[in-house]
């Protein structure tokens, strides 16, 4: 029974498989399985000998009987695990996403499309994978409406991508109101397993507000703590900038719309102080402004998980943060150019008005 009959000319060319090295390994222990039944090894025996099991030994001496040599070469096609969705499940999928919504609800999930449609949830997932819908997720924009939206941009990214000689281009602004937040209870260090913890709700101990300015060149920031963010406290950070910055350079300062940046006292010292110029991001636009990228890392890298019993705390974590960061300083590399801007600002704005 073990034993099958492998005629010379087959036998020849199951050793040139074996011997070629551009055979794939696949086929040459197939080979070898027939060639060692062939001199009739038992299957527990080849197997060993290949390193296969029972069972594939069996299988292949089996196809040879049945295919021969040929039948070696490739694996015989099988159906596949699951029957292919319709192209009219697929679709309607598809267009229940797109174009409805489920009862009371604002958004599909998984399930609750899988009891719509009558699939199942992996098949849905698979669906809405293959064309890229994800109802889970909604993206935040703002469209600017401000009159002078090209020009202001134009202005600053021109700041940005070909400064001033003898110049130096500062993106300015307030982080307002960063609370000093202390836990009701201590929470459990990270230990391997398990991630650390802290406690949801928090105490209020007050708050202060970091005045920045980016240099953008350098990357260097000059920075300040103050209880207010009121003119008299931006008065006193241009001050700081003026006292900070070498007298032979002009300053062109980036900043938001914030009436304390327009104050007439403000307007005063700008025009006492002739070297000092500012440059106003269109309204709606806090992303042109270099300086609220640095707010981002700070608030992820030391103020979200931070615990002060007190604003001095906090204020003393912010200096040292603002120390750290000036010791190895690394400017954020601006590419947009105005005419990319404008172009994505368009096509924005011909979307929402095709769907209005």
């Amino acid at each position: 029974m073990e034993r099958i009959d492998v005629s010379a000319d087959d036998r020849e060319r199951l050793s040139r498989l074996t011997r070629d090295r551009n055979t794939p390994q696949k086929v040459v222990w197939r080979a070898r399985i027939v060639l060692l039944a062939g001199e009739g090894m038992g299957a527990v025996d080849v197997g060993r000998e290949v390193g296969v099991s029972v069972l594939t030994v069996r299988r292949w001496r089996r196809r040879y009987r049945d295919m021969g040599v040929e039948g070696l070469l490739k694996d015989e096609s099988r159906p596949p695990r699951r029957k292919p969705l319709s192209a009219a499940a697929i679709n309607k999928v598809v267009d229940l996403t797109l174009h409805a919504k489920p009862p009371a609800a604002t958004h599909w999930s998984v399930r609750s499309m899988a009891k719509a449609s009558g699939l199942s949830p992996s098949s849905v997932q698979r669906i809405w994978k293959a064309h890229g819908l994800k109802p889970h997720l909604t993206r935040t924009f703002k469209l600017s409406r401000d009159p002078l939206f090209e020009q202001k941009v134009a202005d600053v990214v021109g700041l940005y991508l070909d400064p001033p000689e003898r110049a130096l281009v500062l993106s300015v602004d307030e982080k307002s109101q960063i609370q000093a937040l202390d836990r009701t209870q201590p929470g459990l260090p990270m230990k391997k397993g398990r991630a650390g913890t802290m406690t949801h709700d928090y105490k209020r101990h007050g708050t202060t507000t970091l005045l920045a300015a980016l240099d953008v060149a350098s990357g260097k920031v000059i920075g300040e703590c103050m209880n207010r963010h009121r003119h008299q406290e931006f008065l006193r950070f241009l001050r700081t900038i003026d006292r900070g910055t070498p007298k032979n350079l002009d300053l062109h300062l980036v900043c938001d719309n914030y009436a304390t940046h327009k104050h007439p006292k403000v307007k005063a010292w700008l025009a006492r102080h002739t070297r000092c110029h500012l440059h106003f991001t269109p309204t709606s636009a806090s992303w042109l402004n270099q300086v609220e990228r640095f707010f981002g890392l700070i608030t992820e890298d030391a103020i979200r998980r931070g615990v002060f019993h007190s604003v001095a705390e906090l204020e003393q974590c912010i200096n040292r943060y603002l120390d750290n960061h000036n010791a190895d300083p690394k400017p954020f590399v601006w590419t947009a150019t105005t005419s990319k801007i404008l172009d994505k600002v368009a096509k924005a704005k011909q979307a929402l008005e095709s769907q209005h």
